[in-house]
């Protein structure tokens, strides 16, 4: 997709350009032919560049006066008829260029071309993110934070012109265009090496296989983060070899789950995503009957999710559509939400789910549910990021908002993609191994740690990766000491080791470690800096591993 923009000037220009040389040359032409007078009345004939620089104040009206000598009567007629046509054609040629400057067809060529450049002088590595909603403004906010560079394409100008406002920095070269048109993905540069991943997050399934399949045509080494909806377009996309699918309704599903089977694996997902390690009141599911109010995608996700956990549940369709009935389920279809309610025994339920996609009916479902059932425990699916604070104040015991979830997985799969790994082991362990993790994290180094993921490569671990290379042991144990003093431990838990993408969870303190294992760790900041040095300083890995200084050069022919 190339740039037209030096064309439309030229063409766009032309006419008045060449009205304006033409009417130049018959005035200079007429001053130079047409005889003077000198002020010893003699005859003369004014050169070319002296009826040049006659013609060209007079024809800009900037001034005007009768140079070198005074006029004939014949040049006075000359200049009377000139200065019409050269005036007309000089505004003419003004107004060709004020309207070309605002014209939005070249606006657009400029900003392409700007964006082109911008793309093509991107050396680093850099994510092409498709279209800039509440999502993904969320999202390029926290990697933005992180120093990360990033392309953002969308078909509206007016999130463009949003984006830019932000005022990023570094620049985020961003631009309005067909996102599914092969050039203008090439625009963005999604055939350059340094472009790493694309995340194409929208609502629409068609739209996000329709990119990606895009995408794995133009650039099969990038990696792609998609959205899915339903899991029969999340069995197509991982068909075509999508890296990463987010289906926002199965995480909450799971998610369900495990609050109401292991209720301490589910604390250990949520503080990985800022929750403490604590238990908050009436966070714990109630046993007994659920009632979900909406069977569409998100309910027929929460289905799965109850029938795994062997909850009795019942559904009522937010349509009139009769979906059929049995032993285990009934859906119930009324004209009013609190007929459907009193009629799915809302009086003797333990739980209320309202899962439509319309955040006032949610909101009228909960209320309603309280009236007839004041203790009845609330869960509520959030569409919109905006209704966060109308949600607070309904007081609602569990909320699940689909953007947040969408961009806490998406950022972790950018910057911390081991947290997805240990999350998606979580599910094949029990409630008693949960409960034996949160209770070691909680006594060791209390409910709010910090997580970090380093590879053992010469950028995150010089030290560490050149003493491996000669053969060195290091073992994890090692790497948990103190800097002042290698007899006292740091406050650090190894959560999972990643190696040659098999995780071990929880390894143990002899855990010899290689080059290219990944680390997911619990620290404190000061224990993060300790375990920082011991990696990358050759001085703190030796006292690490030995218990005392290192010495060299000279220094060590005077130590015994």
């Amino acid at each position: 997709m190339e740039s037209h923009s030096s064309w439309i000037v030229i063409r766009r220009l032309r006419l008045p350009i060449l009205i304006i040389i033409l009417t130049f040359a018959i005035s200079i032409l007429g001053m130079v032919l047409i005889p003077g007078q000198d002020d010893q009345g003699h005859i003369y004939h004014l050169n070319f560049f002296d009826a040049f620089y006659f013609v060209s104040y007079m024809a800009s009206t900037i001034g005007f006066g009768e140079s070198p000598y005074a006029f004939t009567y014949q040049q006075k007629l000359w200049v009377s008829l000139m200065i019409y046509l050269t005036v007309i054609g000089w505004f003419y040629g003004i107004g060709t260029i004020v309207a070309l400057i605002q014209d939005e067809v070249l606006h657009k060529e400029l900003i392409k071309s700007r964006f082109a450049k911008a793309v093509k002088t991107m050396n680093e590595p850099f994510i092409l993110i498709f279209g800039y909603n509440s999502v993904t403004r969320s999202l390029i906010k926290k990697l933005n934070q992180l120093q990360m560079r990033m392309v953002v394409i969308d078909k509206s100008q007016e999130s463009i012109d949003a984006l830019m406002l932000e005022n990023y920095h570094p620049l985020i070269p961003a631009f309005s265009g067909d996102i599914f048109d092969p050039k203008m993905l090439e625009l963005a540069g999604i055939r350059k090496k340094s472009c790493k991943a694309a995340i194409i997050l929208f609502e629409d399934d068609q739209k996000n296989t329709r990119a990606s399949l895009m995408c794995k045509h133009l650039n099969k080494r990038m990696e792609l983060i998609v959205r899915s909806n339903s899991p029969q377009n999340s069995e197509f996309l991982e068909t075509i070899g999508v890296d990463h699918i987010e289906n926002p309704f199965e995480v909450i599903s799971g998610r369900l789950h495990l609050a109401l089977t292991a209720p301490n694996l589910w604390l250990i997902e949520m503080w990985i995503y800022g929750h403490l390690l604590k238990f908050k009141e009436r966070e714990v599911l109630p046993q007994g009957s659920y009632i979900i109010y909406g069977y569409g995608r998100m309910g027929k996700a929460l289905e799965r999710g109850l029938k795994k956990a062997g909850i009795a549940y019942r559904f009522i369709d937010a349509k009139l559509s009769l979906r059929g009935e049995d032993a285990s389920e009934a859906r119930y279809h009324e004209d009013e939400i609190e007929a459907k309610l009193l009629a799915a025994d809302i009086e003797n339920a333990a739980a209320i789910i309202a899962a439509t996609r319309d955040d006032l009916i949610n909101l009228a479902v909960i209320a309603l549910s309280k009236k007839h059932n004041p203790a009845i425990y609330t869960i509520s699916r959030e569409n919109e990021l905006i209704d966060l604070k109308i949600f607070k104040a309904a007081r609602i015991n569990r909320n699940y908002i689909l953007d947040e979830i969408i961009i806490n997985k998406t950022y972790h799969y950018i910057a911390m993609p081991l947290v997805n790994v240990f999350i998606g082991h979580l599910a094949h362990q029990d409630e008693s191994w949960g409960k034996m993790l949160v209770d070691r994290i909680v006594g060791k180094m209390g409910e709010n740690p910090d997580l970090c993921e380093i590879e053992i490569s010469p950028d995150d671990a010089y030290a560490a990766a050149q003493e491996l290379e000669k053969g060195a042991v290091i073992t994890l144990e090692m790497l948990a000491r103190r800097r002042e003093d290698f007899r006292l431990k740091n406050d650090l838990l190894f959560l999972m080791v990643l190696r040659e993408k098999q995780p071990l969870l929880l390894p143990p303190d002899d855990f010899k470690i290689r080059a290219g294992d990944q680390l997911l760790v619990i620290c404190h900041e000061e224990s993060r800096e300790d375990l920082a040095y011991i990696l990358n300083n050759h001085y703190d890995l030796h006292y690490a591993m030995c218990g005392k200084e290192k010495v060299t050069g000279i220094a060590r022919y005077f130590v015994s």
